[in-house]
Formats: C-alpha cells, structure tokens, sequence
C-alpha cells in the first residue's frame, strides 16, 4: 500500500469530529489491507513503531526535525523556526516550507506504508556517536521523497505528536467493526464483544497482536490472548470511598484490607531474568537495579504486582521525594544508594499458569507460599475482618506509619485488568484530587521571571484532552519539594510554540491537583473549572493518555 493512502486517512481523522464517523473511515480502511501491512499500519495509525509496552522510540526533537526540513528543502533553519512559530506545528510547516522549496527526490518510488515503516524502526535502533546525524539525514531523504501532504504526517509521527484525534476506544471499536462486525443496536451481542476486545487489550497491550487473531479468527480469537510472562497487562484499578461503611457496602464483608502506601505502582515479571514495568507499562528495570537484585530469589514464571516505596532510616520516603527515580538515566547506581525502595507486594497475576481468574482468597494463599520476605520484599500488610471499628483502627494504624490510607477488596473476586472496579477500593482522608495534564504554561514575574511559573491543565477524552483550568500554588521557589524550576526544565523541551509569555507544550507531563471544589464554567473546553487548585506533586507514572478523564471530573461534581 501507498503510504499516500495511509496519510489521507489521517487527514480525513484529523478533520472528522464525531467519533462514530471515525470509527467506520478506520473499519474501512482497515478491511483493505493485506496481512503484511496490517500491524505497521495499525501501531502507525497510533503514531507508534513499537506497541505500547516497548520501550524502544525515535528520540528525535524539534530541533533534529528542523534540521532534517532544512536539508531536505534547503531553507535555513532561522526561517523554519520563524515559520514553525506561524503554525504552531512542525508538520504543517515542513509541508509549508516543502511547497515552494521542494529539491529532487533522491528516491525513484513511490513510499510505501511498510518502506517508511522499516525505516522508522531503522531509526530507533541507531546508537551511537554519529547516531543523530545520520537520523537526521534519513529522515531528510524521507522529507525529499514525501508529499506535502507525507511530509506533514512524517513530521508529527516522528516526532510523536501524530493528533489525529484517535483515542484507544475508537480503534478498539474500529477493529470490531472490520474485522467481526455485531451491530450496536444489539446490545446483548455488542457489549460482550467489545468486552472481549478490551480484555484481549488489557492483556497484551498491543493493538496488532489483537488485529491480527480479530482478522483470522474473529472474536474466537481473542481467547487465543493470554497472559504472558515479560508482557505487561494494565493493572487494575480502584474506585474511591469516603468511609469505612460505604468501602463495605460495594466489596461485601468477605473482604481484605491492605495499607495503601504513598508509593508508586510496579509490576514485577520474572523469567529467567527480572523486567519491572509502571502502571503505565513503562521499562523501568534500567532505572531500579537494586529491585531486580531483590526479587533473584523469586522463582521464574511469575508476575506480581506490587507498591514501590521509598525507605530511608527506617522511614517511608513520600512519592515526591524518590520518583526521580523513575525517570533517571544517569548515576543509576549513586540515586539507588541516596534513596533506596522497599517492594511490598500485595497480588500474584501469574504463576506457572495465569491466576486472573482465580479469586483473590487463593492468590493471596499462592503469593504467602511463593514469596520468600527478606529486607527489601515484603507482603503487604493486610487485615481480614467485617469488623468496622477493627477496620478503623487498621486505618487509623496505616496513616500513622505515614501511608495515603487504606484498601478494601473482595476475596471472592477475580482480578480485572484495565477496569475500575468495585471490588477494589481505596479509602484516604483527603479530598479526592485529579491528575492532570499540563497543556501550556506562562513566564512568571519578577522573581519568578527565570521560570514556568502557571500551568494550564486538561482532562482526557476520547478524541483528546479539554483544559480545566490554571493553576500556580503549590510549588516552592527554593525548599525542598517541587519547585518551579524542576518543572520549567522539565516543560522546556516540549515547548512547540510561544505566545509571548505563554507557551504551548506537548502534553506529557501530569501533576496531581487538589481543588476546593468544581464549577461549571464556559470558559474551559471541558465546561468547568477548578475553584482554588493547587499543585501536590508530580505524577510521572501517568501521562496523557492515563490521566483523569472527563468523566471523573462530572462523577466529582455531582458528589461534591
């Protein structure tokens, strides 16, 4: 296939609103692909090479994009940064800047959808000295060979920032659609289907995988999807309570209640050999050598999900302070010694066999026998009991060792990757906070002038993320905590445009937000506002597409 073909696709994506109409363009398109082209098209239609849970990328910036524009058209790099400053959009000025001073083509075909797919992945796999530089002349050679219309869409790929206004949902349904067609009205057949679709997703967190066994063997093969050892699954997720009474009424009295830790989540994947992976299925086994030290003595075939903490001088470390952690590449081994974790695991997902299925009453029975505590592996501690005053004094208990609070789960319940789900629900004294994505940012003043000093957040949805507001407080000058400096260096590489003293940023980075309270308000696209928001910490397990949605935020609405 033409990669011409693929890239309309995106044009039309990217100027149809609804999400239904979306979904048949992909279905249709989707039905016309050969076998060969079908996962390079699928992980492209992501703005991806490699599925979610790889963490293999380009690692190219703007400015090797600029550079790559300039050769392959000539310009200079001074005036396709003027005209970028025009656009907003890299894409769009690299098409700009091809129109009038396109060279010759250094290419005598055509490109293809797996030709540009091949060399992407070429690109991610170059290390090395001279490494960036011959990134940046193939990437050239494609700009040279490519249509405006390619070129425009080459860009944003490379750059991961495709935006064509396709959530994960609307490809799910689209696969559906294509591939093992149940028509909506039916509910009792559609809904299922779709759930067999997500599970499948949830499971191997690669949308190929699932195309592919939709294409051959239709719903039949989303059985064929299992877990699997060194793959990561969603986790699953908790819903919220405000007390102990109400924690019981959705898990029933047949519960386990475990701290809930001021840490961060990790699976744990053992086969001969250690791989760790965030809730949002990043590869941290680089970043935290002593946890794979930690868990040698686990044996092989085996996922456990598990609360990472911070412990120094026998005392818990708040998330703030270590998750540093999570993104360091360099002086891995000085940082571990600085501030080094303690893993207490709390579930068993697979040993020898999947436990998915398997209540949570015999996997805490499996992971007791299984795992081995020693200093750094602990259990997490729990309590049984239908006793709401003995469930106080545990909760209690937990937040004087310096934890959020408390779970509830039900021991007769499977676990439910991806979901969020009523057996499973957390309990802390503080009012419920979002997670939100930083979209853009302002120069401060005075003393604040060197730094981002005001943050403009948003909400996820479906077709993309809708601001909620503008937040300042929270965030030291020069104390210990996070300060305005660390997320000025941090937003500084994602700037894509400024508007004298704002910035727009590519949406990466998430902070935790606490608020009085939620007001509807026209003047955000999602419809409301937050009423005195504040800044609690960082939240690099999450991103854009993990943060709160629209819909926690009207669910917080109507409870408040």
């Amino acid at each position: 296939m033409d990669y011409a073909h693929l890239v309309s696709l995106y044009d039309h994506l990217e100027r149809t609103p609804q999400r239904i109409e979306k979904t048949e363009l992909l279905a249709t398109f989707l039905r016309t692909l050969a076998d060969k082209e079908l996962v390079a098209v699928i992980l492209l239609l992501q703005g991806r090479i490699y599925p979610l849970w790889d963490s293999r990328t380009l690692g190219f910036s703007s400015r090797s994009i600029i550079k790559s524009i300039s050769r392959a058209s000539g310009v200079s790099e001074k005036d396709i940064e003027q005209k970028w400053r025009e656009t907003g959009d890299l894409g769009t000025t690299a098409a700009h800047v091809l129109a009038s001073h396109q060279q010759k083509t250094l290419f005598s075909e055509k490109l293809t959808v797996l030709k540009v797919f091949t060399l992407l992945q070429k690109l991610a796999s170059l290390e090395g000295e001279r490494s960036t530089d011959l990134k940046i002349h193939l990437v050239s050679e494609l700009l040279t060979a490519a249509t405006l219309l390619e070129a425009k869409f080459l860009v944003r790929t490379v750059l991961d920032e495709l935006r064509i206004g396709m959530g994960d949902g609307t490809l799910r349904d689209a696969l559906l659609l294509a591939f093992a067609p149940v028509s909506r009205e039916d509910r009792e057949a559609y809904v299922p289907a779709i759930d067999a679709v997500q599970r499948a997703l949830d499971l191997c967190n690669d949308f190929g995988v699932v195309a592919v066994q939709l294409k051959t063997h239709g719903l039949e093969g989303m059985k064929r999807i299992t877990l699997c050892v060194g793959v990561p699954l969603q986790v699953m997720l908790s819903l919220k309570e405000k007390t102990i009474s109400a924690a019981y009424e959705r898990v029933g009295k047949s519960a386990v209640l475990e701290y809930k830790l001021d840490g961060f989540r990790l699976q744990i994947h053992k086969n001969a050999g250690v791989k760790l992976y965030t809730r949002r299925l990043e590869n941290v086994t680089q970043q935290f050598p002593d946890i794979v030290t930690a868990v040698s003595h686990l044996p092989d075939n085996i996922i456990l999900d598990c609360e990472v903490i911070g412990v120094v001088n026998n005392k818990f470390v708040p998330f703030q302070d270590m998750s540093q952690r999570i993104k360091r590449k360099h002086d891995i081994e000085t940082m571990a010694e600085k501030l080094p974790v303690h893993v207490y695991v709390f579930d068993i997902l697979f040993y020898e066999k999947s436990l998915l299925e398997t209540p949570l009453q015999e996997r805490r029975v499996i992971l007791r026998r299984v795992v081995r505590e020693q200093e750094r592996v602990k259990i997490m501690p729990s309590l049984i009991t239908s006793d709401e005053p003995e469930a106080q004094r545990f909760y209690e208990q937990s937040l004087a060792a310096g934890n959020e609070g408390i779970m509830f789960k039900s021991l007769d319940a499977p676990y439910q990757p991806g979901a969020r789900v009523g057996s499973m629900i957390k309990m802390k004294p503080i009012l419920e906070t979002l997670d939100l994505a930083i979209v853009g940012a302002e120069w401060g003043e005075g003393k604040r002038s060197e730094w981002l000093s005001s943050y403009t957040v948003a909400c996820r949805t479906d077709v993309g993320l809708l601001e909620i507001g503008h937040v300042s407080t929270g965030l030291k000058e020069k104390e210990e905590g996070l300060r305005f400096q660390d997320l000025t260096i941090a937003l500084q590489p994602l700037v894509v445009r400024e508007e004298g003293k704002k910035v727009i940023v590519t949406p990466r980075i998430v902070i935790e937000i606490a608020f009085e309270e939620i007001q509807k308000s026209s003047t955000y696209g999602s419809g409301y506002a937050l009423r005195f928001p504040r800044v609690l910490r960082l939240r690099p397990d999450r991103d854009e597409k993990t943060c709160s949605t629209l819909a926690d935020v009207e669910r917080i609405f109507r409870e408040q």
